[in-house]
């Protein structure tokens, strides 16, 4: 029975990204979503992702929490890591106990197990030999991803890395590049306006981006308009309830 469960768990999974795959679909909440829903089905507490600006280098685009933030931004500032690792070489990382395997990372290490972290998984967003980014995910107890969680945990990626990569954007490698550089312009704007509710006291900062993404669904509007307006006051932030969480029972 159990494994029936975790089964129909891992197939709203994929639904659950699939699902954001529309008709102008929101690469940010795409990304998000990817870490989301690998967090819920897995066996790791925490999730990152980066992914590759127009130069090459790698950008946060998306997390579960701001303890991953820090773990992702620190990383990024010592230029080594294994999302990193596994960006430039293609091929998942695996790191079982940080504490004790973590040492050829030593920014990532500290920042790691001050987060509370102990083992690591990066998997990489690839597609024909073409890297995007990479998804780390995070565990609080020491011990490797086991092979069914690492397989549904590429398989996700693999379905994010199409839906940047869909038919158009691949026979216009512009639009692909535009695309990956709009949805790295729009974690500026999130971040933003995260600080901004934050700031008023209407929330903590991990529950700023679930109440954004909720308003911009409820209202249909692209993720990046409504952290625009947040950021730029143009959106009634003050108005009762109009970024209030879904309810769990929604």
């Amino acid at each position: 029975m159990a494994e029936v469960s975790r089964e129909q768990l891992i197939t709203e999974a994929f639904v659950t990204v699939a699902d954001t795959l529309i008709d102008d679909y929101d690469v940010i909440d795409l990304l998000h979503t990817l870490v989301d829903v690998c967090t819920s089905v897995l066996d790791v507490d925490a999730g990152g992702l980066l992914l590759a600006d127009e130069s090459g280098d790698l950008q946060l685009v998306a997390s579960t929490s701001e303890r991953a933030d820090f773990v992702e931004i620190m990383q990024l500032a010592a230029g080594v890591g294994p999302c990193l690792d596994c960006f430039s070489g293609g091929m998942p990382v695996s790191v079982a106990d940080i504490d004790r395997d973590g040492e050829q990372w030593p920014a990532f290490q500290s920042a790691a197990l001050l987060q509370g972290f102990h083992a690591v998984y990066a998997t990489p967003l690839r597609l024909r030999g073409k890297v995007l980014g990479a998804m780390n995910l995070f565990r609080s107890t020491p011990g490797e991803l086991n092979a069914p969680d690492a397989a549904v945990a590429q398989a996700l990626a693999d379905v994010a890395t199409i839906g940047i990569l869909q038919e158009r954007s691949i026979r216009e490698t512009g639009i692909v590049t535009e695309q990956l550089q709009r949805a790295l312009e729009s974690r500026i704007l999130i971040e933003q306006a995260k600080g901004v509710l934050s700031a008023m006291g209407l929330m903590s900062v991990d529950e700023a981006f679930e109440a954004l993404r909720t308003y911009a669904r409820r209202n249909n509007l692209p993720l990046r308009v409504v952290a625009e307006g947040v950021a730029s006051r143009t959106l009634d932030v003050l108005e009762p309830n109009a970024f209030a969480p879904r309810h769990k029972s929604e």
